[in-house]
């Protein structure tokens, strides 16, 4: 392992233990925490947030990542079907992109009216001023790819066969049009940046690096939560340790490794 290896992965588990810090803050506070994560296609949005979820209390939080609306979806209040994966008391949300794919997404592949293009820009600060003024913590991210490392990602999903389902026809249909998003983008964050739901900018042309400072940023918008996890001391066992007891009616999983 290379020393800049280790490096990230010490300062990874420090930030990894406030992040348990931050959950049990947030249980006991019981404040909501919502976090929006968009981005370029393979910028690296659920690479980030399984570092941020994998050493938390899965009863602590959620990931919302929803796909194409259903038919009666279609039909709703745009928002609606992501009002029902807001952060209840204590909860931490994290959405793999989320209703901002109406400002990028589906202008660039034209899944939506110009009409209603212009509506959602309209609509979403007073949406999200109204989250806000119920308390909910919501931090917004954009994590920043330059074209040429995208495509480099691109090909490594391509060639590998355990990272291929990661390419959808949506993100092949994108390539070509890099520049056209980054200005639906612009026009997003002029439009829908508010002191109370802010947007950051975070590259992620080195993803190792870009997941170190989000998470690290991240901590330090939310108010102080300095819950350290008490020590635990284990009282020896009395007696002799049991083992495992085997009921006959149950079936053995055989062994895949042969000591």
């Amino acid at each position: 392992m290379s020393k800049q290896d280790k490096q990230y992965n010490k300062r990874m588990e420090e930030l990894q233990l406030e992040l348990i810090g931050l959950n049990r803050w947030l249980q006991r506070s019981g404040k909501r925490l919502a976090v929006i994560f968009e981005g370029r296609d393979a910028a690296g949005k659920g690479g980030t947030i399984k570092r941020i979820t994998e050493r938390m209390d899965t009863r602590g939080y959620r990931v919302a990542a929803l796909g194409k609306p259903d038919e009666v979806e279609a039909k709703q209040w745009y928002f609606q079907r992501y009002v029902a994966h807001l952060p209840t008391a204590g909860e931490f949300v994290l959405f793999d992109r989320s209703w901002y794919n109406r400002a990028v997404i589906e202008p660039l592949m034209g899944f939506c009216t110009d009409a209603q293009y212009e509506a959602f820009l309209d609509a979403v600060p007073a949406f999200e001023k109204l989250l806000t003024d119920d308390g909910i913590i919501l931090l917004k991210y954009w994590l920043t790819v330059d074209q040429k490392e995208q495509e480099k990602r691109f090909a490594d999903r391509a060639k590998d066969p355990l990272k291929r389902w990661k390419l959808s026809p949506v993100d092949l249909a994108s390539r070509t049009k890099y520049a056209q998003l980054g200005h639906l983008r612009d026009t997003m964050i002029e439009r829908t940046h508010a002191s109370s739901a802010p947007w950051f900018l975070v590259d992620f042309n080195d993803q190792k690096r870009g997941r170190i400072n989000l998470i690290q940023h991240l901590l330090e918008q939310v108010p102080r939560h300095e819950t350290p996890t008490p020590a635990v001391k284990l009282k020896p066992l009395k007696g002799k340790p049991k083992r495992e007891r085997v009921t006959e009616k149950a079936l053995w999983v055989p062994n895949a490794f042969s000591d």
